[in-house]
């Protein structure tokens, strides 16, 4: 993969592109798969309270944050 991005700056064009190299994708993932799995909201306020907690966990986790940077393989 000669020429391939290795920094956040290029991530920017690379992430739309390549969805895997893209952290907010895994974030999206991981609420999806935990606050909204099996969720039936009877109303769109039951789906953005939902989607918030799930915002709110992982934005408050340090650690679940620098795993899905990690992930992609990006530097800062």
């Amino acid at each position: 993969m000669a020429g391939h991005p290795t920094t956040l700056a290029a991530r920017g064009t690379v992430a739309r592109l390549r969805p895997d190299l893209n952290p907010m994708e895994m974030v999206w993932g991981n609420v999806k798969a935990t606050e909204l799995a099996n969720l039936c909201p009877d109303t769109i306020d039951e789906a953005h309270t939902a989607t918030q907690a799930g915002l709110e966990r992982v934005g408050s986790s340090y650690q679940l944050c620098f795993n899905f940077l990690d992930h992609t393989g990006l530097s800062l």
